[in-house]
């Protein structure tokens, strides 16, 4: 399909995974055995049809995303899983295995963390020597993201208010990691407690998490994005 889209004309989906030991269920930052070329080079990107396998950040990570924009969501769940299980048959001679969830409940970030070394990687050196990457908030985070498309400044308003309305109800709706380190955190959504700071060197980045209430793309540019590479520009010569 080829744009411009309109609202909910169509989405993209996207659902990181992380790799484990199947037996210790430690992680295991081997997302190389999965993301191969025909030719067996390692890559950040593997394309099929209907589901694409990538990479982001660290080594023991795997994102299943739609190939591309999709009009319809209703199968999508089935050809998630469809990829889960094709993964994990390429990691089970490994005795490694997928294991989902928003965040590992045992991982120790700043002593597993393995930062994905192939293509991008000058990119995730520079965010780790920036914001320190070896933390609850940057390695150990699985996301669930819902790409939705906008046609023109009336669309871009009426979306960007949608989102702001759910953004703080949907931790209550999807709080899923009550655990790290080990312990009971004392918040159902933990990753949410980290993700509102792992920025914090860049306040602009993360902002208040909830966005600012900007009704036009240009608005949004001028008043988020442009201030947000401002504050950046200095830290990335």
């Amino acid at each position: 399909m080829s744009g411009p889209f309109h609202l909910f004309q169509v989405a993209g989906l996207e659902i990181e995974y992380m790799i484990v030991d199947a037996a210790t269920l430690r992680v295991l930052p081997r997302a190389d055995l999965v993301l191969r070329d025909a030719s067996g080079a390692v890559v950040s990107d593997v394309e099929h049809p209907d589901i694409s396998w990538s990479n982001e950040l660290v080594s023991h990570l795997v994102e299943l995303k739609t190939t591309g924009p999709t009009p319809r969501l209703a199968g999508t769940a089935g050809a998630f899983q469809d990829h889960v299980r094709r993964i994990n048959v390429l990691l089970g001679p490994h005795g490694a295995r997928l294991l989902p969830t928003g965040a590992h409940p045992f991982m120790d970030p700043s002593a597993e963390t393995v930062l994905w070394p192939y293509e991008y990687g000058p990119v995730y050196a520079a965010f780790d020597r920036i914001f320190g990457c070896r933390g609850h908030g940057w390695s150990n985070l699985q996301s669930m993201h819902i790409n939705l498309p906008f046609c023109g400044d009336e669309e871009f308003g009426r979306l960007h208010a949608a989102i702001r309305l759910l953004l703080p109800i949907m931790p209550a709706l999807a709080a899923s990691t009550p655990v790290l380190d080990g312990r009971i955190t004392g918040y159902l959504d933990s990753r949410m407690s980290f993700y509102g700071k792992n920025s914090a060197r860049v306040p602009s980045v993360a902002g208040m998490v909830v966005p600012e209430p900007l009704f036009d793309e240009a608005a949004y540019r001028r008043d988020i994005l442009d201030r947000m590479y401002r504050d950046m520009a200095p830290l990335d010569p």
